[in-house]
């Protein structure tokens, strides 16, 4: 599987960062992750986001759904969603191309001095495993990543990779933390971890492809950039015969 992370800062017109959709996706890949929130930037800490949200139909996944046609492609990128509260939207991954899926941020970030629950809502933690070109693809957001027991319920669900869009807040530590905590999801579990977050200044950048072992296939820096991994199964399967560990398990 050919996979781009694009590693680009949204903004927040929705119309432009539409616009970029189409930019920057290329044409020569399987998968194209873009980061959380891509649709429109979170904006100043604690802000009201509600007045950007749009159904799973609306004008973001609809030009995620276009491009990823013209591009012979499947875009995943990170939108606002409606939810049954007006004042409190999803944040939501929405799935276009070769398969359609939505998936809900499950974990919000409560952490680090910042309230995302006190303007989204949570959604349900059931694991959400799309099939992309004969792969089993699993869908998780950004803080979603501190949470062991999140990647194994996609594994347990069948995944054999795992997306991880986000918007990893910069700060003291960090980029050591998002690299450590891709390559343990990826080791524990073995499965490739694909990751693309927003850049620097405001967000630590470092988009990574890891394989099943933990080796990295490729990093970006903290700048706008978009980077590429082929994800290979005779990969997947020597790093399951090596390391059992999901066989090995007791529980």
């Amino acid at each position: 599987m050919r996979v781009a992370l694009v590693q680009e800062a949204s903004g927040l017109e929705p119309a432009a960062n539409r616009a970029r959709l189409d930019e920057l996706t290329p044409d020569d890949t399987d998968l194209v992750v873009w980061p959380e929130a891509f649709a429109r930037d979170f904006g100043e800490a604690g802000s009201d986001v509600s007045a950007y949200a749009e159904p799973v139909t609306g004008p973001f996944a609809s030009e995620a759904a276009r491009v990823a046609e013209r591009r012979r492609t499947t875009v995943v990128a990170g939108q606002f969603e409606t939810s049954h509260d007006p004042a409190r939207p999803f944040n939501t991954l929405v799935v276009r191309g070769a398969t359609s899926a939505a998936y809900r941020k499950v974990h919000l970030y409560d952490s680090f001095g910042y309230r995302e629950s006190d303007r989204l809502v949570a959604g349900d933690p059931a694991p959400v495993v799309v099939t992309l070109g004969g792969w089993q693809v699993g869908l998780m957001t950004c803080y979603d990543l501190r949470f062991p027991e999140m990647t194994r319920l996609l594994v347990d669900a069948g995944a054999e990779v795992v997306v991880v869009p986000a918007a990893w807040v910069a700060g003291p530590r960090k980029v050591d933390h998002w690299r450590t905590l891709l390559r343990a999801r990826a080791i524990e579990n073995t499965v490739f971890v694909v990751a693309a977050g927003q850049p620097a200044p405001r967000y630590s950048g470092h988009s990574m492809a890891v394989d099943p072992l933990g080796d990295v296939l490729v990093e970006a820096g903290d700048g706008a950039e978009v980077v590429r991994a082929e994800l290979r199964r005779e990969v997947l399967d020597e790093a399951r015969r090596t390391n059992p560990s999901l066989r090995n398990r007791r529980l």
